[in-house]
């Protein structure tokens, strides 16, 4: 009893914290130069026009000369000075920024490794620190830092990128703004001296800043971006308000003609709206394969390999219940468009069905799912 106790009062210590942390957000970029610590400056001079308790921890503005201007204006925290095999290395001083309490706090380099002798290894732990006070970061990071595409980055560029970030620090943001460029605009940009040193640039030109790299680059970032709002769509925002997007069921029988149809259009419905699909086939025991005919069995066998081709994923369930073997799939893989043949139905067969039927009509409108009926 004691115990539960005091694991409830860990848990509520626990949300407490959470609470209290600081807000984490930071923009990501595909490689230098495409604007990132430009866009944080200028949000803190936005946030410093509104009133908002702003500083600099860190800033690196490559001297360059834009960047440097935007500085100017916003109270910095002064750095730190390590010494490390008789040289002086500035750091962000963290316990500096920490007694400062500002509202939010500009860190640039989130990948960086700190110096010998600094608290933390590396400053994504620095921001870590920072937030767990209760302060607010914004920082930024280029795409190639990110620990789980590092192999992906070094076939692309032929570079080992030894600063690395875990995907973790990207799960715990809370905005993840992407800062894009075009390949022409960002080689423009580089020329024009914008980016680095011009005694740089034509080695730039030659590495790291070809269009081909550049364009992968850019692919992942922007995918990383799309990958973060789609994970936090789903932790964040209840089902029952949550736009979700189209995923096509599509059902089949054992009849030749209308399982070819359902399938070929389906595959144009999911195609359209750059779907998922799922072509489902319900086995009941009058289709079990001691009792079904040869010539259905081939059609089967050619349907679902006519759906995988076409990208669709084939699932087979047995059940005599065909209605609740539909409403089961399409509540477990969230659909939103259940698709059937016409039914070539005789009168008599229609008495017979129509209650099975409405049955189905009316879970459907109780799941706000969409049923089409393919000609």
């Amino acid at each position: 009893m004691e115990e539960n106790k005091e694991e409830s009062v860990r848990r509520f210590l626990n949300l407490v914290k959470k609470s209290r942390r600081g807000k984490l957000k930071i923009y990501i970029g595909m490689s230098p130069g495409v604007g990132k610590t430009y866009r944080m400056l200028q949000e803190a001079h936005a946030l410093l026009r509104n009133g908002v308790d702003v500083c600099v921890g860190y800033v690196e503005t490559h001297k360059r000369a834009e960047t440097e201007a935007l500085v100017a204006g916003l109270p910095i925290i002064p750095r730190k000075n390590i010494f490390y095999r008789g040289k002086s290395l500035e750091e962000m001083d963290v316990q500096a920024v920490i007694n400062r309490y500002p509202e939010i706090v500009i860190v640039d380099e989130l990948a960086h490794t700190n110096a010998e002798g600094s608290k933390n290894a590396k400053r994504w732990q620095d921001v870590y620190d920072i937030l767990e006070a209760g302060i607010s970061v914004v920082s930024a990071v280029n795409i190639q830092h990110l620990e789980s595409i590092n192999e992906d980055v070094q076939q692309i560029t032929g570079i080992t990128i030894t600063e690395r970030i875990p995907d973790k620090i990207l799960e715990i943001a809370d905005e993840i703004v992407n800062i894009d460029l075009t390949a022409d605009e960002l080689v423009t940009r580089l020329k024009e001296g914008k980016i680095y040193d011009k005694s740089k640039i034509e080695q730039a030109l030659g590495n790291f800043f070809q269009s081909d790299k550049i364009l992968q680059l850019r692919e992942l970032a922007l995918k990383e971006v799309v990958h973060q709002v789609e994970r936090k769509i789903h932790i964040e925002i209840p089902k029952s308000i949550k736009l979700r997007p189209e995923k096509f069921l599509a059902c089949i029988s054992s009849n030749a003609e209308t399982a070819g149809i359902v399938i070929r259009k389906t595959a144009r419905l999911a195609s359209y709206y750059h779907s998922p699909w799922i072509v489902l086939y319900v086995q009941s025991d009058s289709e079990s394969l001691d009792r079904i005919k040869l010539d259905k069995q081939r059609h089967l066998i050619n349907h679902f390999k006519l759906a995988t081709e076409l990208g669709a994923e084939v699932v087979k369930v047995k059940s005599n219940n065909i209605t609740e073997a539909i409403m089961d799939m399409a509540s477990e893989r969230e659909i939103t468009t259940i698709c059937i043949g016409k039914p070539h139905l005789t009168i008599f067969q229609v008495i017979l069905r129509t209650a099975v039927f409405n049955q189905l009509l009316r879970n459907l409108a109780t799941k706000e799912i969409d049923m089409v009926i393919l000609s």
